[in-house]
């Protein structure tokens, strides 16, 4: 095992503006503004999406520098002014913000840039989406790289000839994962240039830029946007930031919908408090073997290399295929969810299995002798389905789709049975490991009064299952006590490092402050969370 070592008192931190964008016309009330005073450093108007509010109205509720942004449709958003109004309510707003957003080519006029001193421009470029770059080969990974970069550099140069307190470039992802943005900032040795790609597949660069040399971050007033901006709120908690650690080494969550985990806030609290030199990013992925290709070559490029993944559906096939050594369990189900670097070699297995028999035993559960039913027959529900039977259970795989109920059945060993004719009844364990979440996928009222239900999703308010099955005077045990399970395994094998006990998972999802003797770990399972979560996670669980 590889053991993260931590870097902290060798160097010291460096920190990040944090600017909150007001985005949707809640943003503009009173209640949020004074709720971002001492949360954020500066407010940033996106006036094509809100229209032009009245600085001294937003001064009187928060004290720090405001910009003023208005998105045109050839950048990527919905002003559709002409040029005479556009002009006008640019140098209008010069009167009244710190920071006027002057797009690159159309505003870098005579006009405005004698109306717009230097200390008050942004000159900033969005990439539209008809340019997006190829995807090309996976054999030229490294060259599209470094040539992605190189255009963003020829970009700058150009936009820099006009001089200003800051500027921002936003290429399309493409093909190289948005790599190109963060690589430009690692050699510019500049204090006035942030770049990060756009989308929910460039919202690890966001994250990321910061630490490569950007001096701001931005992050939505209110909830988190379609674009792939973080709210405020999540740069905070999951990521740490404003503040900037020492940064060694990259960690990540893999998978088609990353968004919605709560993996990178318990992962990221996790090594702050061990003050181990790295960072836990979502990775959005459409096929693993590309990006795997990738994740070395930027870590290359970066200097920041991978160091291990928990991964989410599709692609926990995908990670045995291409671990160094795969463990008995990940190999015989064909799936693993977590990959780290082990002596110089990959590993990969599933957690999966650990946590369901762990999650079980808190509720004293002895699945020995039990007729058991997964319904799922994707990479967590095979997992499971083997500790069952390792654990001595009489298993039966249940599964909508018939080809992959089927090719489960004869991978395992196992019984199937469709889900259109599967009855609970007759068995005292159920375990769901699909991604449903609006209606039980099986009759709960048909099930023994004596069933025990473990749910691997985790969601708030609590998903149609645990409702009825608590409804039904069962015992539940929902994705929450499983995550919880998970998390403790995936960070113990991805850094060498147990999770610090001190740490309270269960406070770390809901915002609450619970004491330290109602550590997760500790809490008998079966019990629903006593507060609501943030937000809640899609997908498998990981």
């Amino acid at each position: 095992m590889e053991l993260l070592t931590s870097a902290y008192g060798t160097s010291v931190a460096r920190r990040a503006q944090l600017v909150a964008v007001l985005a949707e016309p809640e943003d503009l009330s009173p209640a949020r503004l004074r709720g971002l005073t001492g949360v954020a450093d500066a407010l940033e108007v996106r006036a094509d999406l809100v229209g032009d509010p009245d600085p001294h109205r937003l001064r009187r509720h928060f004290r720090g520098p405001l910009t003023y942004s208005l998105r045109s449709r050839r950048h990527g958003r919905r002003s559709a002014l002409g040029p005479v109004e556009r002009r006008a309510r640019l140098l209008r707003a010069a009167q009244q913000y710190d920071l006027v957003d002057l797009e690159a080519m159309d505003d870098l006029v005579p006009e405005l840039l004698v109306g717009i001193p230097t200390r008050q421009r942004r000159v900033s470029w969005h990439q539209p989406e008809a340019t997006r770059p190829d995807r090309g080969a996976d054999r030229w990974f490294g060259a599209a790289m470094r040539e992605a970069s190189e255009a963003l550099r020829h970009r700058f140069a150009a936009m820099r000839t006009v001089p200003a307190a800051a500027y921002l470039l936003v290429p399309q992802p493409g093909a190289q994962y948005g790599a190109a943005a963060p690589l430009l900032l690692t050699g510019l040795g500049r204090t006035d240039v942030t770049a990060f790609a756009s989308g929910p597949a460039g919202t690890w660069t966001r994250v990321l830029a910061p630490w490569l040399g950007a001096p701001v971050v931005f992050g939505r007033a209110g909830a988190p946007g379609a674009d792939g901006m973080p709210s405020v709120a999540q740069l905070r908690s999951d990521y740490g930031l404003p503040a900037l650690p020492p940064l060694d080494a990259l960690f990540g969550i893999a998978g088609r919908a990353t968004g919605g985990s709560l993996a990178p806030r318990l992962h990221n609290a996790a090594l702050r408090h061990l003050r181990l030199p790295a960072l836990y990013l979502p990775f959005p992925v459409d096929v693993f073997p590309r990006f795997w290709h990738w994740a070395f070559v930027f870590g290359a490029l970066a200097r920041l290399p991978l160091r291990g993944l928990t991964v989410i559906a599709p692609h926990k096939r995908g990670a045995v295929e291409v671990a160094d050594i795969a463990d008995p369990h990940a190999l015989r189900c064909g799936a693993a969810n977590v990959l780290w670097l082990d002596a110089g070699r990959w590993r990969a297995t599933t957690t999966d299995t650990a946590a369901a028999l762990h999650t079980l035993a808190r509720a004293g559960v002895e699945p020995g002798g039990r007729s058991a039913a997964v319904i799922g027959c994707g990479g967590a529900g095979q997992a499971v389905a083997l500790a069952l039977d390792q654990a001595g259970a009489r298993v039966t795989l249940v599964n909508r789709g018939d080809a992959r109920g089927r090719d489960a059945s004869s991978r395992l060993g196992f019984p199937y049975v469709p889900l259109s004719r599967f009855s609970p009844a007759g068995h005292t364990v159920l375990v769901h490991a699909t991604p449903v979440v609006e209606r039980p996928p099986f009759p709960i009222t048909a099930a023994d009064r004596d069933a025990v239900v473990l749910e691997l999703v985790y969601r708030d308010p609590p998903t149609a299952l645990m409702r009825a099955t608590h409804a039904g005077g069962l015992v539940g045990i929902d994705g929450w006590d499983v995550l919880f399970v998970e998390v403790s395994e995936q960070f113990r094998l991805l850094t060498g490092h147990p999770l610090p006990e001190a740490l309270t998972l269960r406070s770390l999802c809901f915002g609450s402050a619970e004491p330290a003797e109602a550590h997760d770990l500790a809490k008998p399972a079966g019990q629903p969370p006593a507060r609501s979560a943030m937000r809640s996670a899609s997908g498998e669980a990981t």
